[in-house]
């Protein structure tokens, strides 16, 4: 199939002062698309290009305009004011909701184009007309997505984990015992319950845009890192703090900070309130408050290095399964099927 894509991020290491965590996951996931057959097409703005200088090596197509497609696939975006809400040509607009508004004007309700939204942030309402445009399927990444829309967890690319090794990741130096590496948004309330008490007990690190930190003075804020690093301040970390926004935390829906983390075999302390949290880790690393988060460091440090460590980076490698990009490839692959046979 023709696929016009719509994303707002970058397929590169983008730059960077900017938020996308898409980074981690969107070049396989589109790479997979391309190799299971399909033409894929972007529709917004080459940022790559643009603002990081990449050319990507000249691999995939961009069309500013509104070409012949017959899937429109949007990773949705949604107002964020003084960005996308000003008008165009403002200093510091981007341009993305305003052409994601032309794309369904053109495709979807002009036209009745098959369209995928994955609401990766679960920003659309759940009473937005859309959920209920008969030419529509909305996708979550979550494990229990809005009633009628469909599961489409973040996609890890299966190599990634076949090829771990969970032995030569705990036998790793980690001189940093809890690290967050991600931005504030709706975050303060997870990371005053479950990381800035064990901050003041340990050695460890945020990075990431927090752009109100008086209230932790006690927390290292490093800002923001490029995409390059993160891997590297992982791999030197020997836990971190799934911290949710509540509207993720409810809906069962973790973000791609866990994958980056495991592969690193940094460990992923997960709160409680996650629902179906077992799914994502494994029982030893649940935690209920910053007490727990304290006792689960001291821990793991004692274990640091030993079987132990990696028995337990094994078990979450094994639970990261969920997110294999085959399986959100065979879901996406059965949603398209189904919007062929819709009249």
């Amino acid at each position: 199939m023709i696929i016009g894509y719509s994303f707002w991020g970058f397929l590169g290491h983008g730059i960077t002062d900017t938020p996308d965590g898409g980074r981690s996951h969107r070049r396989p996931w589109i790479d997979a698309l391309i190799n299971a057959g399909h033409h894929v097409v972007f529709l917004q703005a080459n940022r790559d290009l643009a603002e990081a200088g990449d050319d990507l090596g000249n691999r995939y197509a961009f069309d500013a305009g509104l070409p012949e497609i017959e899937v429109l696939f949007l990773e949705w975006r949604w107002p964020i004011k003084g960005r996308n809400t000003s008008p165009c040509g403002s200093t510091g607009h981007t341009c993305d909701l305003h052409r994601q508004r032309e794309l369904l004007e053109n495709y979807t309700l002009g036209n009745g184009v098959r369209t995928i939204i994955w609401d990766k942030d679960r920003q659309l309402p759940p009473d937005d007309p859309l959920r209920r445009h008969p030419a529509v399927i909305v996708c979550e990444a979550a494990l229990h997505p809005t009633p009628g829309a469909h599961r489409l967890l973040f996609p890890l690319d299966d190599a990634l984990l076949e090829t771990a090794d969970p032995a030569a990741l705990a036998a790793l130096p980690r001189p940093v015992s809890l690290i967050y590496i991600g931005n504030q948004y709706d975050r303060d309330k997870a990371f005053d319950t479950y990381f800035a008490p064990a901050a003041g007990r340990f050695r460890h690190l945020v990075a990431g845009k927090w752009t109100d930190t008086r209230r932790w003075p006690e927390v290292i804020f490093a800002g923001r890192v490029s995409f390059e690093r993160v891997r590297a301040l992982y791999r030197g970390s020997l836990a971190t703090v799934l911290l949710l926004p509540e509207r993720y935390a409810a809906a069962g829906q973790v973000t791609q900070r866990i994958f980056e983390a495991v592969l690193s075999g940094c460990l992923p302390l997960a709160p409680a309130e996650i629902r179906d949290v077992e799914r994502f880790v494994p029982p030893e690393l649940v935690v209920r408050d910053g007490a727990e988060v304290i006792g689960a460091i001291q821990r793991l440090n004692a274990s640091a290095g030993t079987g132990e460590h990696a028995d337990l980076i094994a078990a979450c490698v094994e639970r990261l399964s969920v997110f294999r990009l085959s399986h959100q490839l065979a879901q996406l692959q059965s949603l398209l099927e189904a919007t062929g046979r819709r009249p």
